[in-house]
């Protein structure tokens, strides 16, 4: 069993919150004994959503209990000693009445609070199940990520890549960007992550220097990491101009920003 690929499953967050059925609990119990590492990551999620519950849990308005107890009692608590009373001395039909309709008001005050208080529990517990989403939503973008740069990583120690440094023209020489040309499928990935940002309404573009003439190699787009481009067959060297969104059938040269020879 792949343990890793099974702690990112989700099943880990499905069982500390109690949503994974009984066959997933009993298998995910059984191999916490026989993986440590499955052990700690339950660990510390239990330890993580704790956390994050007592960060935010919200304490019930003190208002309420102030109001129940003077609808109850009255301001010197005389309420209290009217039950006493009224349970202590005998028994007849007015008296009884009137308690009656005491306690049948202190019920209705009693539901009030009780229906605000779940109000707030509530609340509080769904800012804690919203934050908790967001958490795993950012969880599993950054193993996403990480997936992508890993496979980024292996395309540049590849040796069947062909690699082109651009560097930034004068004026401009804190751009940079890097080509790598696959010379078996002739693929194109461009990585631009050192590139100034593009202003409102414009784009960068990604050029090819065939037999001496620019070629279209694709718009570079926001993509993370190496960003796949237009196929080329062969090329003595690529440039990267700035043009309108949407692209520019041949290339501003006065926008030219990174230039490299292969």
């Amino acid at each position: 069993m792949d343990i890793k690929e099974y702690i990112q499953s989700g099943i880990i967050e499905q069982y500390v919150l109690g949503l994974a059925d009984p066959d997933e609990v009993a298998e995910l119990q059984l191999l916490r004994n026989e993986y440590p590492e499955l052990h700690e990551a339950i660990s510390d999620f239990e330890q993580i959503f704790e956390e994050t519950i007592r960060a935010n849990q919200v304490q019930p308005p003190v208002f309420i209990k102030s109001a129940v107890e003077k609808q109850l009692f009255g301001d010197d608590h005389s309420g209290a000693i009217v039950i006493e009373n009224a349970f202590a001395a005998e028994p007849d039909k007015k008296s009884t009445s009137g308690l009656w309709k005491y306690l049948a008001a202190a019920c209705i005050i009693l539901l009030v609070a009780s229906t605000a208080l779940n109000f707030y529990f509530y609340s509080g517990y769904k800012k804690s199940q919203d934050q908790y989403e967001t958490l795993l939503a950012e969880r599993n973008t950054l193993q996403a990520n990480n997936a992508s740069y890993q496979q980024d990583l292996k395309m540049f120690q590849d040796s069947v890549m062909k690699r082109v440094e651009m560097k930034g023209m004068p004026g401009k020489e804190q751009n940079v960007a890097t080509v790598l040309w696959n010379q078996n499928s002739k693929d194109v990935y461009i990585y631009a992550r050192s590139m100034q940002e593009v202003p409102t309404g414009k784009q960068y573009q990604l050029w090819a220097i065939v037999d001496g003439k620019p070629v279209n190699a694709g718009l570079i787009t926001d993509c993370v990491g190496l960003c796949k481009m237009n196929r080329i067959d062969h090329a003595e060297a690529f440039a990267i101009t700035l043009e309108n969104a949407g692209g520019s059938p041949t290339p501003t040269l006065t926008e030219m920003y990174v230039f490299g020879k292969i």
